[in-house]
């Protein structure tokens, strides 16, 4: 089933002839020169929207960040900011009158606020710890942010602490409770808290002064997670507020306190014990939505939009018998409508919500929807990427009208050939309708053979997308000369919640049947790819994987590259930090039901390995710890199979300087190269098919 639609052709008008002599294959320098968008607002007025820029600065190793704005309708871009400190996180005054954002240009991470008439910025917060996720009120009078204290002491108390502690020659940490480290930090007491101060300066008070628990949630929530009440007199906020079984719960509740912090903050969704998170008021105030699971201890179950009468209507859920899972929202002016992201059979799209009815209807359905900006006139304001293009402004109110806002990264894109990107559907496990996706080599020809590489997601409740990804980018690997394949497995987002579920206890099972069935459809569809010549590269749960195929089919691949995988599911559970996470997927801990540990676990299967294996690791990653690639490393050797180790101490579970990703992507390349006998770069083998 080919479903590249005629809009993909529109949005990618702006690549140049393949074999322009001014452009070249894509590459990882280029995927690190794209300008990268982020966090769009549309104005009060609608007629203009505000952004966060992101430019890599190779010679410092980073990225810096700037604010720009451009009219709604695609004119009048231009640049706010150009300190060259980090300035994000803009956010409109409700008259349009100022822009409030956070910059380091102080020395820390404050508030400031620049006057969109023109003049300079000025600060709005001093404070002695660092700023971070900005909202304002809806009067204007009040902005709320979070800051990292510890609970029961004032920011001055806590930077007192946080200097002495840095002061002194001990330097054991001493924990009574988990978490001890999450994602990629040590615990050392504090917890961000929401604070709230009056706009034009004054005290900032926190709001949940004495709770042990995170606002917004820890290390990925933002401002979404925090709400001004409509007479902004109150707060609302999400958080984890469960105590000692804050490592094995999925429990966060929406709680309600006032700003002045007279009363303590009060749970409005204590009877589900599963998550409540994004609380958004409707435009009258008359309403409150916010994104909840059903299930207790499952991070990927389904997000339902809750919605009730403010302050103290009944609970109802629009739409559900809608099989999608919510990843944000927006209510319409008149609050009839909510406008949804969600992930969609390998794309994430932005649909239509009655409110009243529950109706669901796609407004764009290609691409990869990021944000919902806000609403200018009739059409909702977006950005959006996909596998042949960063992110841009959009604006659309059905599928057919679709404009263009920015073009942020044309000129860059005009210089590089990519390949082209197909969606394609077979019969998977169980029988089951499949979708995956496969881009063809750049620089095609027809008449060669080209080698595959075989990409599989982590998550592994995730989806290998029409996505413009910077770790697992598919059109790294076609401009390098191979086609690449990505299939959406069972346990992959986007094609309703049973699907998802399906790998509960199956890790190894019907993803592994889908994987199998789908490169084999692949190669049987697409004549130009050399069955005998497949590589497959794969991180977190694709890593996982990869040690899982290494046992299963030890003579399908060339090669392997294994990032942040497990080779041990049972001592995994012990070394990670979210146990829920391992306690849902296996059915239990390893001593309530170690069968599930051990059903399809690799190091079980490690006499039948001998596929040559890239195992790449981070040395900060407390998701998957980095002695589980230490570990596949000396089985690797120990048995004689050919194989590399690569340790970045200073990466998470991710790759996120720009220097390493380099390192990353060259060394990966290598290897494949190595053993599918290819010189990179539109490689392919010349002959009649």
């Amino acid at each position: 089933m080919r479903l590249f639609p005629v809009l993909a052709a529109a949005l990618l008008s702006i690549a140049s002839s393949a074999f322009a002599a001014d452009t070249h294959p894509f590459n990882v320098q280029d995927m690190w020169s794209m300008k990268r968008i982020a966090d769009p607002q549309v104005s009060p007025a609608g007629k203009s929207v505000l952004f966060t820029l992101r430019t890599t600065d190779f010679e410092a190793n980073k990225g810096r960040t700037d604010l720009w704005v451009v009219g709604s309708d695609g004119n009048g871009l231009r640049q706010l900011t150009s300190n060259p400190a980090a300035d994000a996180g803009g956010r409109w005054s409700p008259d349009g009158a100022w822009i409030y954002f956070t910059s380091s240009r102080s020395g820390s991470s404050q508030v400031w606020k620049l006057a969109v008439a023109g003049g300079e910025a000025v600060q709005v917060t001093n404070l002695p710890l660092d700023v971070s996720n900005l909202v304002v009120s809806g009067d204007g009078a009040h902005i709320a942010f979070s800051v990292s204290v510890f609970p029961g002491t004032s920011i001055e108390e806590s930077a007192k602490k946080v200097a002495d502690k840095t002061a002194s020659k001990a330097t054991g940490q001493v924990y009574s409770s988990l978490f001890i480290r999450h994602w990629d930090t040590w615990a050392d007491g504090r917890r961000s808290h929401v604070f709230v101060m009056p706009s034009n300066g004054g005290a900032a008070v926190d709001v949940m002064k004495n709770m042990d628990a995170d606002s917004p949630s820890s290390p990925f929530g933002g401002p979404e997670e925090i709400a001004f009440t409509p007479d902004g007199k109150s707060v609302v906020f999400s958080a984890k507020n469960v105590g000692r079984e804050e490592s094995w719960s999925t429990n966060f509740d929406l709680f309600l306190v006032p700003i002045d912090a007279s009363a303590a903050p009060r749970s409005i969704t204590e009877a589900n014990k599963a998550l409540d998170t994004r609380p958004v008021f409707s435009p009258d105030g008359k309403q409150l939505a916010w994104l909840a699971m059903a299930r207790p201890g499952y991070e990927a179950d389904r997000q339902g939009i809750m919605v009730t009468s403010w302050p103290d209507g009944k609970v109802r859920e629009i739409a559900p018998k809608w099989d999608r899972s919510a990843e944000s929202m927006l209510w319409s002016k008149d609050g009839k409508t909510m406008y949804v992201v969600a992930t969609n059979l390998g794309n994430q799209s932005l649909f239509s919500l009655d409110v009243a009815k529950g109706d669901a209807k796609a407004i764009q359905s290609w691409g990869w929807i990021n944000s919902i900006a806000g609403i200018a006139g009739k059409k909702v304001i977006f950005d959006m990427d996909h596998l042949r293009s960063p992110s841009e402004i959009y604006a659309a109110s059905s599928d057919k009208d679709m404009q263009q806002i920015t073009k942020i990264n044309a000129d860059l894109l005009a210089s590089v050939r990519m390949g082209e990107p197909e969606q394609f559907s077979f019969k998977g496990a169980n029988n089951d309708e499949v979708y995956a996706w496969v881009v063809k080599p750049a620089d095609f020809d027809p008449n060669k053979k080209y080698p595959v590489a075989f990409l599989v997601h982590g998550g592994p409740q995730g989806s290998m997308s029409n996505h413009f990804h910077y770790r697992w980018n598919p059109e790294i690997y076609a401009a390098h000369g191979y086609a690449a394949i990505v299939v959406d497995f069972h346990g992959s987002t986007g094609y309703g919640q049973a699907f998802c579920d399906a790998i509960r206890d199956d890790w190894g099972g019907k993803p592994l049947e889908d994987l199998q069935k789908g490169l084999d459809a692949a190669i049987a569809k697409y004549s130009y790819m050399d069955k005998d010549n497949v590589v497959a590269l794969g991180g977190s749960y694709g890593g996982w994987m990869i040690n899982w195929m290494a046992g299963q089919m030890p003579d399908r691949f060339k090669a392997f590259v294994c990032h942040d995988g497990n080779l041990d599911e049972r001592m995994a559970y012990y070394d990670t930090e979210e146990l829920w996470f391992p306690e849902w997927d296996h059915m239990g801990t390893p001593w309530e039901n170690p069968a599930g540990y051990s059903k399809h676990n690799p190091i079980d299967h490690v006499d039948k390995w001998k596929t040559p294996m890239l195992v790449i690791h981070g040395g900060l990653d407390y998701r998957v710890v980095a002695t589980q690639g230490m570990s596949t490393f000396n089985l690797l050797q120990r048995r004689g199979i050919p194989s590399r180790f690569i340790y970045f101490p200073d990466e998470n579970h991710w790759v996120l300087h720009p220097a390493n990703s380099i390192q990353w992507h060259n060394e990966v390349l290598a290897w494949i190269d190595q053993w599918t006998g290819t010189g990179g770069g539109a490689a392919g083998t010349a002959g009649s098919k």
